[in-house]
């Protein structure tokens, strides 16, 4: 199979091209480094292009598209780093969509797997959070990949949406999990914000993706979770408890201003449609996290939060 990943040297692409390297897929990637880095790529030569560039070049993706000729295409990339970048989120998670689906269109692509964040659904009603719950984003991240994720619905192209719970593998970069490790290994002091989210483990996520490439597999808009919570200071006992550290709990502190006090969603109907189900407990799962940081190490961590005490737009 020929596919195309955007975003594929990120935590998710980076994962996801290593994946379909290793089953004999050609694959093709795009990606600026924004948040990511060229060696987080295996080396495959012949079976692996490396195309350096950004989705909001519209230019550069019909002429990637066109000379590659995807079979199916996973949009990953997205934009993130900084919340009061509104403009730059909207450029690359909604305008960058557009390109995506436009040039997937022309390239006559099967299949478009579009990636989705969880908080598009802002502050839920309810949790677990049913896909067809209200979504209302009110972040600069949110409201750019859900205005994406229409742009992908409305295209007409055989797509579907993953909506996603915190993924957790490999390379992993962003939230609690590598800054407790990095926090505990250094003896630095850390605390938890008094919030809930759910954490499903990569390969629970691969079990699912590998479905959801499908050109025969259910269109339109799926949560992909474990449907179970966890709160931070539930991720910081774990950490330590990885790490064979006998430590005091962290302080528990409010969630900011631009946060979400649970984000927990109900994956049920992605089950039925996929006959699929995560299967790796939330403790297994930090600790394959943390045996992957004890041989790799962390990367420069990222967030889509704002720093305490800083206004927004």
């Amino acid at each position: 199979m020929r596919v195309l990943v955007t975003g594929g040297a990120g935590c998710l692409g980076a994962n996801i091209v290593e994946r379909l390297l290793a089953r004999g897929d050609d694959v093709l990637t795009l990606d600026n480094y924004a948040t990511s880095a060229r060696d987080a790529l295996p080396d495959a030569s012949g079976q692996l292009e490396v195309v350096e560039g950004s989705v909001v070049d519209r230019a550069l993706v019909r002429r990637v598209f066109d000379g590659f000729g995807p079979e199916v295409v996973i949009h990953s990339a997205a934009s993130y780093k900084d919340p009061d970048d509104w403009s730059g989120d909207l450029e690359t998670n909604a305008q960058g969509t557009l390109n995506v689906v436009e040039a997937a269109r022309e390239a006559g692509a099967g299949r478009l797997v579009n990636f989705q964040t969880a908080l598009c659904y802002g502050r839920p009603d309810e949790t677990p959070i049913p896909v067809e719950a209200p979504v209302r984003p009110f972040t600069s991240y949110g409201v750019s990949k859900t205005a994406g994720e229409h742009i992908v619905l409305a295209s007409g192209l055989n797509a579907v949406s993953l909506r996603l719970a915190n993924v957790t593998g490999p390379r992993l970069s962003i939230g609690p999990i590598p800054a407790f490790y990095t926090r505990l290994k250094a003896g630095k002091d850390c605390f938890c914000s008094d919030t809930v989210r759910d954490f499903l483990d990569m390969e629970d996520f691969f079990a699912l993706l590998d479905k959801a490439m499908s050109p025969d597999a259910a269109q339109g808009v799926f949560n992909v979770s474990t449907g179970r919570g966890h709160s931070i200071l539930d991720v910081y006992r774990a950490v330590a408890s990885a790490l064979g550290m006998d430590v005091a709990d962290a302080p528990v502190v409010p969630p900011g201003a631009d946060d979400v006090a649970a984000v927990v969603l109900d994956p049920s109907r992605t089950e039925a449609a996929f006959d699929w189900r995560a299967q790796v407990s939330f403790e297994e799962s930090i600790a394959r996290m943390v045996a992957w940081y004890d041989e790799h190490g962390v990367r420069a961590i990222y967030s889509h939060l704002r720093a305490p005490g800083k206004s927004g737009t």
